[in-house]
């Protein structure tokens, strides 16, 4: 069937083709076509295809002529967030006409999964809860490995109705991607009875010894051939004092990494071993910050020092 500009023709099978320059079939809209073959540039209308030999059709003899391939069918598409769904009379990929109907889940989930595949796991509406979420799976899976599920985008587009599948039917029926709780839909993939351990394996936060608790950001590292990547506590590095052990998680298989900061929130070390920097590393940066930050505690012995968020004088009047 001609284009709307004229110089194409829609093959039912869904390819395009031109015609010769020339050709006494250019104004009849449909065609009947017996050859093609391939054609560079101007001479196929850019579509890569002319056809050769071909006879006029008016749309009655070409419905008779395409058999079964003339049919009605319910279309669904995926754009913008949303299912559409439509009434299409057709001849192959050719549609002569289409009314819209209410969306139909058995034909509109397969589109919503079509549009995942081929746009990807962005189209839902990640948060940080389910960034997060995916993030602690990401490192339960990679060093405990079964039953922990695998999330990379590969394995969750494999078990999306597992997983996404009533989420996937409620946008069917019309409702707004958006809308979807994209991290509760994957705690469907939580291992049972194991997942009753879940924020004991892998906490949200993290209790310092100021009594304070800090959060633990964890990499968000999904394909598992990915190098790995410690999860993170940003931390003043008063809070810390007398801290000897580097806290871990995953059972104990995974140290967590320490940002530790200055009272004006920017990074003095990064440490994976509290001991460690203790030792060495913490005199150097006492001497450069004593100056700069006199109202906090700077003391020599940070092994036995009082662990506190507050200034040096506000610890003296408190204690």
């Amino acid at each position: 069937r001609m284009d709307a500009h004229g110089d194409q023709w829609l093959l039912a099978s869904g390819t395009r083709a031109g015609l010769e320059t020339g050709s006494p079939l250019r104004h009849h809209e449909w065609l009947a076509v017996a050859e093609l073959t391939r054609a560079p540039g101007r001479a196929a209308a850019g579509t890569g295809a002319v056809i050769r030999a071909a006879a006029p059709l008016d749309l009655a003899h070409a419905q008779l002529v395409a058999g079964p391939l003339a049919r009605t069918e319910t279309r669904a598409g995926f754009s913008n967030g949303r299912v559409s769904t439509r009434e299409v009379r057709a001849v192959g990929a050719i549609e002569l006409s289409a009314t819209p109907v209410r969306a139909d889940p058995d034909t509109a989930v397969p589109a919503i999964r079509a549009a995942l595949a081929a746009e990807g796991l962005d189209l839902l509406p990640w948060d940080d809860a389910a960034r997060g979420l995916r993030a602690r799976l990401a490192l339960l899976r990679r060093h405990l490995g079964e039953p922990w599920p695998a999330v990379d985008d590969a394995a969750l587009l494999t078990r999306a109705e597992e997983w996404l599948g009533p989420e996937l039917r409620d946008v069917a029926r019309g409702g707004a991607l958006r809308s979807v709780r994209v991290a509760d839909a994957l705690r469907r993939l939580l291992p049972w009875p194991e997942a009753a351990r879940l924020d004991e394996l892998v906490p949200w936060r993290l209790d310092v010894p100021s009594g304070n608790t800090a959060r633990i950001d964890y990499p968000e590292v999904w394909d598992e051939a990915e190098p790995a990547r410690p999860p993170v506590v940003a931390v003043k590095l008063q809070e810390c004092f007398g801290w000897v052990e580097t806290p871990r998680v995953a059972d104990g298989r995974v140290p967590v990494q320490f940002h530790l900061l200055s009272p004006g929130k920017a990074t003095l070390a990064i440490t994976e071993d509290l001991a460690s920097f203790w030792s060495g590393p913490y005199a150097q940066v006492r001497a450069e910050m004593r100056g700069r930050y006199p109202k906090h505690p700077w003391p020599e012995d940070p092994w036995n020092a009082v662990a506190t968020a507050k200034t040096s004088r506000a610890l003296r009047r408190d204690g």
